[in-house]
């Protein structure tokens, strides 16, 4: 492991680890940064002293989200796959998940957070799902952000790809937490509530209390992957919207 490695691993002690993504200040979730955080957490199954995984980032900001390149029709599909394997092994491995939040959360990256048990944001934080302002959507954010915050919230997001700052993110329930020190909290959190723990039970404590969700998500996210690769990137839009994003330029919706 080194410094200019897309994640950096640390273990910190009690049964907590931390993974921080490590392409600051941006911290783009591309297809070397999803492998690196899935080889992790697949790690994590050989390991059954691991009670807790603190996700954090470097830099001013989380993630502005997903690679945009990556969204191209030449890329898309596996860019889609891992991104939803990687959320797959997340919910196999069945430790706790904190989330450390400093500036922008965005697309990727919140969907990222959203699968965690615990998201603590900074004061300055801001969240968002654009994807619909570049003629695309949000497979995993569909899926997830109505388990987290309700239908009504999750349609907010979704349709209009607004942001919102970290009062109004703790309000619909999109985060749980504001701390000055994101990461700090995180720790302290996992230390107070999981490091007296046993491993094992919590891990089983982890299956049974999102174990239904789990086996729903699976086959949602299934279906909107479909979906998407098959319906939505065989519209002119969504190539366009990408197309224009990545051109700087507006784009040109031919509603088709």
């Amino acid at each position: 492991m080194s410094e200019s490695d897309p994640v950096i691993f640390a273990d910190e002690g009690d049964g907590i680890l931390s993974l921080t993504l490590n392409r600051p200040n941006s911290n783009i979730i591309d297809s070397a940064m999803v492998a690196a955080l899935k080889g992790y957490i697949e790690d994590i199954r050989t390991k059954p002293e691991v009670k807790t995984v603190i996700l954090t980032a470097a830099g001013k900001n989380f993630s502005f989200g997903a690679s945009v390149e990556e969204h191209l029709p030449g890329s898309v599909a596996s860019m889609l796959h891992d991104l939803h394997t990687l959320m797959k092994a997340m919910m196999a491995s069945h430790v706790t998940f904190v989330a450390a939040i400093n500036g922008y959360c965005l697309g990727g990256g919140l969907e990222v957070a959203s699968f965690c048990h615990r998201v603590i944001g900074s004061p300055r934080s801001q969240y968002g799902q654009p994807e619909i302002q570049l003629g695309v959507f949000a497979p995993v954010a569909s899926v997830m952000l109505p388990h987290r915050c309700g239908q009504a919230v999750a349609d907010d997001l979704l349709l209009t790809g607004k942001t919102v700052h970290a009062e109004e993110a703790l309000r619909c329930g999109l985060i749980d937490a504001i701390e000055d020190d994101p990461v700090a909290s995180a720790l302290a959190y996992a230390r107070e509530h999981f490091a007296n723990k046993s491993a094992s039970s919590l891990r089983l404590a982890v299956a049974a209390s999102r174990g239904r969700f789990h086996r729903q998500f699976s086959e949602d996210i299934d279906a909107l992957e479909k979906l998407y690769l098959a319906e939505l990137m065989s519209t002119q839009d969504a190539v366009e919207g990408i197309t224009a994003f990545l051109e700087k330029r507006t784009a040109t919706w031919t509603n088709s």
